[in-house]
């Protein structure tokens, strides 16, 4: 949480912000996105898969031409040169394999068929390996076929046949990416993950005379940006958004009732809870990793601390204690403990709790520190904001070693990570391209890349 978030809170504690008029009922839910998930593509898997590909000393040299289109209608077209694209985009942001760039072969002749492949002159380019596929639309069904060829021993290494619809062609080269991975390289890849965030892209202001301020708004997206979709629809403020570990619901803060409030919304069924309606002005919620429990900051007996709850809103119980602003919770992957920012010792500092309460322990020493993020297993660190001269930086601790990286370097302020659920990369708010947009970044700091572009964004989160 920023200095600019935290004085918002201190506002919000004396009730000013509890003037907010809120444009929608609150007794209904958003309008959902989405009554359904879009079907995945269905999977036949041939039996002649053979080998794992590899490389002279690194990662495997790839290319991924174009598809083939079987039929030469327009529909076939756009999916064939969609798939090819988006996997090779795919493939390139793990790093696990090294893509060659698309123009480089372009002299080299396409092939018509799976079967049509002219090897000698894909040897010449030095490469391990060859994604080739087809793809046709007919009478409402996408048949994809693809294959990853051993270009030195012609043997198949990886072979799936997909059908499904044709209405979202991305998540059949999602499917690919994340499946190619997990088979050639033992890896859960990220491609079939989505992303909330908090934006004002659409320009509206909040409901009701009393003050023309922006409404800022939860949407989800794919983790590339792309697809992205507008969860809530109360023009009124909408921040601090979570996934559930099913990736079925995101909680988030609201303040539609004029206080803020902790609602949970499932993105496929529309329907909306409201976790925290009791007392108190309630921020911050984060997921137990079972998703039985979520912890969360609020003021309700009189002092912003940390409380844990059950999913279903019951057996509220008090986690911290100390005369200090606790806040930003994020569980350890084995839910037994909690990290969160205190400024208890002065400046805001990471800490981490028993999810009991007990056990209590300091884990930063910067000038100013927030928003800690737990990575999933097996990796077992917590990356935050820390303010390094006169920038937000984010910082990687690694709680075996308690050795400390650092993964941005001032091109402008960074903060609120959240890890990717492979543990690899992170989301995060740069203010590095003017204003607030989303970006990822690799564990290693290399492979930065804007997420969004529209409107300010901000608050990411990785669904599970």
């Amino acid at each position: 949480m920023t200095r600019m978030f935290r004085l918002a809170l201190l506002v919000a504690l004396v009730g000013v912000i509890d003037l907010v008029a809120i444009g929608a009922d609150p007794q209904q839910p958003p309008t959902p996105v989405s009554q359904s998930p879009t079907p995945t593509p269905t999977p036949q898997q041939p039996t002649d898969i053979t080998t794992t590909l590899t490389g002279a000393g690194g990662a495997p040299q790839m290319a991924v031409p174009a598809f083939v289109p079987l039929t030469r209608d327009e529909a076939t077209l756009a999916a064939a040169r969609t798939i090819s694209q988006v996997l090779f985009d795919d493939l390139t942001f793990e790093r696990e394999f090294a893509l060659i760039p698309r123009d480089t072969y372009s002299s080299i002749p396409a092939a018509s068929s799976l079967d049509d492949v002219v090897f000698d002159r894909w040897r010449e380019l030095n490469i391990d390996g060859l994604v080739i596929g087809t793809v046709q639309v007919a009478e409402g069904v996408l048949t994809l076929e693809v294959r990853l060829l051993n270009v030195r021993t012609r043997q198949q290494a990886f072979g799936r046949r997909y059908t499904g619809s044709p209405a979202d062609l991305r998540l059949y080269a999602h499917t690919v990416s994340d499946e190619l991975h997990q088979q050639q390289r033992a890896l859960r890849g990220v491609a079939r993950t989505k992303l909330t965030f908090v934006s004002d892209r659409d320009g509206d202001r909040l409901a009701g005379t009393i003050e023309n301020r922006g409404v800022k708004e939860i949407y989800f997206s794919d983790y590339d940006g792309e697809n992205a979709r507008r969860l809530t629809v109360g023009r009124t403020l909408n921040i601090t958004p979570t996934w559930s570990p099913d990736g079925r619901s995101i909680a988030y803060t609201s303040y539609r009732r004029g206080v803020p409030n902790i609602f949970i919304s499932n993105i496929y069924q529309g329907t909306l809870e409201e976790l925290t309606k009791d007392a108190g002005n309630n921020f911050l919620p984060a997921w137990s990793p079972d998703g039985k429990r979520l912890c969360f900051m609020s003021t309700r007996d009189g002092n912003p601390e940390l409380y844990v709850v059950n999913r279903d809103g019951s057996n509220i119980l008090r986690l911290t204690t100390h005369p200090s602003i606790d806040e930003a919770p994020t569980w350890s992957p084995s839910g037994t403990q909690i990290a969160f920012t205190s400024d208890r010792s002065g400046s805001p500092q990471i800490y981490i709790v028993d999810a009991d309460g007990l056990g209590l322990q300091k884990i930063t020493l910067e000038s100013y520190a927030d928003r800690p993020t737990w990575s999933p297993p097996p990796y077992n660190e917590i990356a935050y904001t820390a303010r390094a001269g006169r920038s937000l930086d984010l910082k990687v601790v690694n709680m075996a070693t308690r050795e400390v990286r650092q993964l941005t370097f001032g091109e402008g302020d960074n903060e609120s990570p959240a890890w990717a659920p492979n543990g690899r990369h992170l989301a995060f708010v740069s203010t590095r391209t003017g204003r607030k947009q989303i970006f990822t970044v690799a564990g290693d700091g290399k492979n930065v890349r804007q997420v969004t572009r529209s409107g300010n964004n901000s608050y990411p989160d990785w669904s599970k």
